[in-house]
């Protein structure tokens, strides 16, 4: 006897998340995101990495500036949105020796470093559309 499906499909919950398939969208799931980063919730981590891999998805299919290494980008963007590397020790909250170490390739950019360097790159990207 073959199981009915269809009694599955009524009890399945719609996708929360799917592919990116407009601006708004993408806007959308990076405001997600980084309010999810930030509430530092680790029972989160899988919807992270999902938005993660999305938004990803979109910005390799429609921003150039993916092309860039992650601090060659928020070097960029700092140049795009006027901010020094002291601005950067205020927005992060690090110190101006992490902040050096981060722009002269000799420390990882973490999470959220990444978070806002997605925030600054949909404000280059504003400009763009």
């Amino acid at each position: 006897m073959k199981p009915n499906f269809c009694i599955f499909a009524f009890y399945m919950k719609p996708l929360e998340y799917t592919i990116i398939k407009n601006r708004e969208q993408y806007d959308k799931y990076c405001d997600i995101l980084e309010n999810l980063v930030l509430s530092e919730n680790e029972s989160v981590q899988d919807e992270i990495e999902l938005l993660n891999l999305l938004i990803e998805k979109w910005d390799s299919e429609n921003n150039s500036l993916m092309t860039l290494d992650p601090i060659e980008l928020l070097k960029v963007l700092m140049i795009e949105n006027n901010l020094k590397a002291k601005d950067l020790i205020k927005i992060l909250h690090l110190s101006k020796g992490t902040v050096s170490k981060i722009l002269n390739y000799q420390k990882t950019l973490s999470e959220n470093l990444q978070v806002i360097s997605k925030s600054l790159r949909r404000l280059s990207t504003d400009h763009i559309d």
